[in-house]
């Protein structure tokens, strides 16, 4: 198993990055005068961590922002995720806010590059490694800021801590922030090595800083940040305009071409994961190997050469996975339910929307049928909807549904205790789940918590080795977190490409889609959608565009193949579709019927979803710091 550096060291820096303050005016929590923070190479090896300390941790998914899309609802309303879902943050009432964090990152870089020449013993070639990883790093955090809040702050140099009040720094237009980040990826790429391993997993290379730049100038293409009309009042106090309103189709090209580039640097290290036949064999389940593939996916971490920058630190025993398995008393909170809007999204068995497909019947799809025997993924004889049959191979990897498996460990559950909260097995290495009111997933003993709010559970990033564990014992696998992998700059580039929509660029860009499709077990777009309801097999210039169909095509294949990936909250933002996707009630079967007739019924929940376009597309800027710097000016409508 490797070895991933920043467990080690995270905790020596907690307290780095639970600050918030004003970076202008901040005392870091390490000041170029303290006396052991250079003062010896271990010394700076130590502050390059906390360096990577302030990057936001996205696998701990109950105080993390991405992971409030319309992919999955959960019960734990107190949890901020949830809450920010709600919509009701204000610059005043942040919920999550990454704002101070990341600025603080910025300025402990700066005071890397500044003093670590001055470590004794140091030699030349770890204090250009640091300095690149430095730079990396200010790009990155400023990568964040831009997705976070649109233009921004750039810092290009160590703040003064005697900075006079009416010389803070003002936000950049949008464009001049890209440019400029995107020059400091390259930079860095050109001082980083390729790939990093052993020890040195999860520190910055030149692949990822080459994927990160592709990612960044995709943003810019999209239509949130290209020749948005709503923002044509969003000026700094000089007058100076933040937004271009002016839609340049170009923008898409150079997006396309970034991701070109990264995909050229990547492919020479990286490549889609396909799980070896015997590898976990002494877990079986799921014992098809295609759907194995993609279960395991980025979860193995020993054989995985498809993420290309992780998360590295533990997302300890509040994970995905504790918070998505089936339930049992101190060890599976059995909570986090994809939405029939997420459910819809997978494609049929032939690589085509579900209403798109002529042999899914679409109009009978909550049919209750018997599951046939030599279907791996339920239990045989059972009853089930109709439209959890012939569905695609990711959608039996990464959903759990009525009377289908979970695959996860329960062979240390004794047989008593599992039946006491009416779980039922399914084989050692599985559970059978049922999300009937009086079924172990479902509403069981009246709980309050804990059960799915949908009738379906998430099971991607849930690791088949994960235990429910009895009350009072711990049992969490742990994984690398991917940060971005091989298959988003596939899509990335596929994306770009059909926008561009000229010069030839979507028929370059959409057999990249179908590597990703064919890893997937599905066909290639032209021969999924030539059997289509509405056929189209057309790459041909003129056909995409930001609102054509193939648009609709990557976009769909993005939202499925990066589900749970913290996607979709951004996607659909920069999209501008988040008033069609974040502002209608979210949908489920009916959890509180005790039979299957009465639960094969699309209801709409009561959980409050509100979204406010065109002021929430762009997160609140924290009150606080507009007050302190005359200079700033907030988000629109804020």
């Amino acid at each position: 198993m490797k070895k991933i550096i920043k467990y080690l060291f995270l905790a020596l820096f907690a307290g780095f990055t639970m600050v918030s303050c004003d970076f202008l005016d901040v005392v870091p929590a390490e000041k170029a005068s303290d006396k052991d923070a250079f003062s010896s190479p271990k010394a700076a090896e130590r502050f390059l961590y906390s360096c990577y300390g302030y990057i936001p941790q996205i696998n701990m998914v109950q105080t993390c922002l991405d992971f409030s899309g319309d992919e999955i609802i959960s019960p734990f309303t107190q949890e901020s995720y949830v809450k920010f879902a709600e919509g009701v943050y204000t610059s005043g009432n942040l919920i999550i806010s990454y704002w101070n964090d990341l600025f603080l990152g910025i300025r402990q870089c700066y005071l890397l590059k500044k003093n670590i020449t001055s470590v004794p013993r140091i030699d030349q070639a770890t204090i250009d490694s640091y300095v690149a990883q430095a730079d990396f790093l200010i790009a990155y955090f400023h990568l964040l800021l831009m997705k976070c809040y649109g233009p921004t702050v750039l810092v290009k140099e160590t703040p003064k801590f005697d900075t006079p009040r009416e010389n803070y720094l003002s936000r950049m237009p949008y464009d001049e922030c890209v440019a400029w980040v995107a020059g400091l990826f390259d930079d860095a790429a050109a001082r980083l090595p390729e790939t990093r391993e052993g020890n040195e997993y999860g520190l910055a290379t030149s692949t990822a800083a080459k994927a990160f730049k592709a990612r960044l100038l995709l943003y810019a293409a999209s239509p949130l940040f290209n020749g948005n009309s709503d923002y044509s009042d969003f000026k700094n106090h000089d007058g100076t305009l933040l937004m271009n309103l002016t839609y340049d189709p170009n923008k898409w090209k150079i997006a396309a071409d970034a991701a070109w580039e990264a995909i050229q640097l990547a492919e020479k290290n990286y490549s889609l994961y396909e799980m070896q036949p015997g590898t976990f064999s002494s877990l079986p389940e799921p014992k098809d190997q295609l759907i194995r593939t993609l279960r395991f996916s980025f979860m193995d971490k020993d054989n995985c050469r498809e993420v290309i920058f992780a998360e590295t630190r533990k997302a300890g025993p509040l994970s995905i996975q504790r918070k998505s398995i089936p339930w049992l008393k101190g060890g599976g909170w059995n909570g986090i339910a994809p939405t029939m809007t997420m459910i819809d999204r997978f494609y049929t068995k032939n690589g085509l929307p579900v209403d798109e497909d002529p042999e899914f019947d679409y109009p009978n799809r909550l049919d209750i049928v018997t599951i046939p025997e030599g279907m791996e993924f339920a239990e045989a004889g059972k009853q089930t909807l109709r439209m959890h049959l012939d569905r695609e191979p990711r959608f039996y990897a990464w959903v759990a549904f009525q009377n289908g498996y979970f695959e996860c460990l329960t062979e240390k559950e004794k047989d008593a205790y599992a039946a006491s909260f009416n779980a039922k097995r399914a084989g050692g290495k599985k559970w059978l789940t049922g999300f009937l009111k009086n079924e172990n997933c479902g509403l069981y003993d009246d709980r309050t918590n804990n059960y799915s709010k949908t009738g379906y559970l998430n099971k991607k990033a849930v690791h088949p080795g994960q235990a429910a564990a009895e009350s009072g014992k711990e049992n969490n696998y742990e994984f690398p977190w991917p940060v971005i992998r091989l298959a988003e700059l596939y899509l990335n580039y596929a994306e770009a490409c059909v926008g561009y929509d000229k010069e030839g660029y979507p028929a370059k860009g959409m057999p990249y889609l179908d590597l990703v499709r064919k890893r997937a077990g599905l066909p290639a777009v032209k021969d999924s959608w030539a059997n289509a309801k509405h056929p189209f097999s057309d790459y041909s210039d003129g056909k995409g565009g930001p609102n054509g169909q193939l648009t609709n095509i990557v976009r769909q294949e993005r939202m499925i193949e990066l589900y749970q990936e913290n996607h979709n909250f951004w996607d659909i933002r920069r999209w501008k579709l988040g008033d069609i996707y974040f502002n209608v009630p979210v949908r489920g079967l009916d959890i509180n019927a005790t039979t299957l007739q009465d639960f094969a019924k699309i209801i709409e929940l009561p959980d409050q979803r509100r979204f406010d376009a065109p002021r929430q597309y762009l997160l609140p800027i924290p009150s606080a710091e507009i007050n302190k710097n005359p200079n700033m000016v907030q988000n629109p409508k804020y």
